[in-house]
């Protein structure tokens, strides 16, 4: 069964355009996590940025104090991320690229630059029960790469299919990217999941791709609630997912 992560960044985004710097403030991404489990997510994924533009640390403690799924915590590599999650330990860690520009994460890590930094973060984590995830682009050597650092999970980032969509040959060509990598994963014992830019609409197309375990989607489902209700837009990405064959 394909797993479905629901990443709630964007509940922050609403609450902290109004309350930043408050220690209090609407809607609760916690509140919202409570409600996507309700739903039947699989998972909970949450991003600390280095500017703690939306989810900030006391959501990430309550989180893991309340939720019962599993919590992604998506970060970038970093002293001070390192830190937090040894003291918070979510099930598992995606490390992610980080921009202080950009308005969500726009690309894939660059494993190859940094296997030694990586791999050091990685066994720090490992050593105290944290899976550990890396968030890359559908790339032959990235995913090698990966293996190499240690990680247990490589997250392909699925923006590139996700823009080209409406392109039937470009979709073809993202497509096969994803398939290629993922069975690369598969063979050198890395667990697949992806994320980036999915919705109920071009998520089918993606069951080609083998071996993937989770999904992670936060900005469509959070977009749809506010026509429809999170409880129903989790259900419809669950619906969207169902056919899924591994």
């Amino acid at each position: 069964m394909l797993k479905l992560g629901v990443n709630i960044d964007h509940v922050a985004t609403v609450r902290e355009a109004r309350y930043r710097g408050r220690t209090e403030g609407e809607p609760s991404p916690v509140d919202a996590a409570l409600q996507c489990e309700a739903a039947g997510a699989h998972g909970i994924t949450a991003h600390l940025r280095e500017d703690r533009r939306h989810i900030v640390d006391r959501d990430l403690t309550q989180l893991r104090e309340r939720i019962s799924t599993r919590l992604n915590l998506e970060m970038a590599n970093t002293p001070e991320m390192v830190g937090i999650a040894s003291r918070v330990r979510p099930n598992i860690v995606c490390l992610v690229p980080e921009k202080r520009q950009e308005v969500t994460t726009e690309g894939g890590l660059d494993v190859l630059a940094h296997e030694t930094s990586l791999g050091e973060t990685r066994r720090s984590l490992n050593g105290v029960g944290i899976e550990v995830s890396l968030f890359i682009a559908p790339d032959l050597e990235q995913v090698r790469a990966s293996a190499r650092v240690g990680a247990q999970f490589i997250e392909l980032h699925t923006g590139s299919y996700a823009e080209s969509f409406r392109s039937p040959d470009l979709r073809r060509h993202e497509l096969q990217r994803l398939v290629e990598a993922a069975r690369l994963a598969h063979e050198l014992g890395l667990r697949v999941n992806a994320g980036h830019g999915l919705t109920v609409a071009n998520t089918p197309a993606l069951f080609v791709v083998p071996h993937l375990e989770e999904l992670n989607i936060g900005h469509s489902i959070i977009s749809r609630s506010i026509f429809v209700g999170l409880t129903a837009s989790v259900k419809e990405m669950l619906q969207a997912m169902s056919g899924y064959t591994a």
